[in-house]
């Protein structure tokens, strides 16, 4: 017999969608606020010359700046108000994570202090997003006001107002996405930040297709070579939304027990472990850490001094240091953030506090040893398969075709399919909330009657 939560889950559709009128009000905020997102990666910088902007921007495009250009949703190719996009807030989230599990007194205040000592170090966080953003924007700036090889300069007056100014813009930027994100999450339907980066990347794949087809119906790319592109691209597809519906289900049992005159429990659950239980964070982290720094070093490499060139030619896009690198930074990302979001002993605790046990295991220590040992193996299937996804472009011949596949493909398509999973589930939630309220009601009419 199917439980009330599948029966409820098989009865969402249209109509109970038309009735749920908060979930309503929370899509229509979600979309202002995507759109208003995209208005602002149209909104340029103020004090460029775009004609000398566009042309230091096509001759990094095949490299790291045109991967951050479709995370940014096209912002940096218009060198907009959003165009750091959310990096530099996620890579201080990242920074304060670590931190929080290696300086004790952090370690402290994340454990003991609650709700007060969360919020304390996302108060943090965003401190360390406007630090980061200053400094990424001001080099930004910097590199604009550098002649270029023909002795000008991207910005048309060059100074102290120009770099002051237009680093402001740029963490002003910063710091109004990350806003957006943290009312997406509260007001909407969650996962803000994800979007945010989601709704940028599917802005610019259209534009992406059909330069593809472009280059095939003009016979840069062959028709062979544009089959196996589409094929891998859909290949790919399939092979996430495999992995990230997957999970080793640990079944757990509830002895039964006297309440009153009657015999209670006995009945059995299951405990699902997803194969990757990090998501897609790992993969945004990796980025984040990896074509922000890229990215300023490629804005200076044509004017630089030479180890600048040489640091930036070793972290283009396909060099073996950009491999090593990428690849095992998504590996670190998904172990250390699985260690945050799941931990084995609160559940172990957990499962003990309710009764529940895993067959042959006793509670406790034990099962708490037990889930480390699933889920780090786990883990470990995940974590590869996350660098396999974001290398397969890196390890692609180089040439047009090459730059769009790297586009659409790896760490593109795992955080539009991860993201759209997660929405889509978080939707599906508020549904059940709002049919579970229903029949709470239902049951209230019908006691007053009787």
């Amino acid at each position: 017999m199917a439980s009330a939560a599948e029966q409820l889950a098989s009865n969402i559709n249209f109509a109970s969608f038309a009735k749920a009128k908060e979930l309503q009000q929370r899509i229509f905020f979600t979309l202002a606020v995507l759109v208003a997102y995209r208005l602002g990666t149209y909104i340029p910088v103020p004090g460029i010359d775009p004609v000398q902007y566009a042309a230091l921007f096509d001759s990094q495009a095949g490299g790291v700046i045109g991967v951050f250009n479709i995370f940014s949703g096209g912002a940096v190719e218009r060198m907009a108000i959003f165009a750091l996009n959310v990096m530099p807030y996620i890579s201080a989230s990242i920074i304060m994570q670590l931190m929080a599990a290696t300086v004790p007194s952090l370690e402290k205040l994340k454990k003991e202090g609650g709700e007060q000592g969360r919020q304390q170090i996302n108060q943090y966080s965003r401190y360390l997003t406007v630090l980061l953003a200053a400094v990424q924007g001001g080099a930004i700036a910097m590199s604009m006001m550098t002649p270029g090889v023909n002795g000008q300069t991207v910005a048309l007056n060059p100074g102290i107002f120009f770099l002051v100014s237009t680093t402001l813009t740029f963490v002003g930027g910063t710091m109004l996405l990350m806003w957006m994100g943290e009312q997406i999450t509260s007001r909407g339907v969650g996962n803000g930040i994800s979007l945010i980066i989601f709704t940028g990347i599917v802005a610019v794949v259209p534009g992406l297709i059909f330069s593809l087809f472009e280059q095939g119906r003009q016979g840069q790319v062959s028709g062979g070579a544009l089959l196996g592109i589409v094929a891998l691209m859909l290949a790919t597809f399939a092979f996430v939304v495999f992995i990230e519906r997957s999970q080793r289900r640990l079944l757990v049992q509830y002895p039964k027990r006297q309440q009153g005159q009657r015999m209670v429990g006995g009945d059995t659950s299951f405990l699902p472990l997803k194969l990757n239980t990090a998501g897609v964070i790992p993969a945004i982290f990796a980025t984040s850490l990896l074509l922000l720094p890229t990215t300023v070093a490629n804005m200076w490499a044509t004017t630089g001094p030479d180890w600048l060139q040489m640091i930036a030619a070793q972290l283009g896009r396909g060099q073996p240091l950009f491999i090593i690198l990428y690849g095992a930074m998504v590996m670190f990302f998904a172990f250390f953030y699985t260690s945050i979001v799941f931990n084995p002993e609160e559940v172990a605790e957990n499962l003990r506090k309710y009764g529940g046990f895993l067959p042959g295991i006793r509670p406790g220590k034990r099962t708490a040893e037990y889930l480390d040992y699933v889920l780090t193996r786990l883990t470990m299937i995940g974590a590869i398969y996350l660098a396999i996804v974001v290398l397969i472009p890196e390890l692609l011949t180089a040439g047009a075709a090459g730059a769009v596949t790297f586009a659409l493909g790896g760490t593109s398509i795992l955080i539009i399919v991860s993201v759209a999973m997660d929405t889509v589930t978080q939707i599906q939630s508020h549904l059940l909330a709002h049919q579970y309220e229903g029949l709470i009601k239902k049951q209230k009419l019908r006691g007053r009657n009787r």
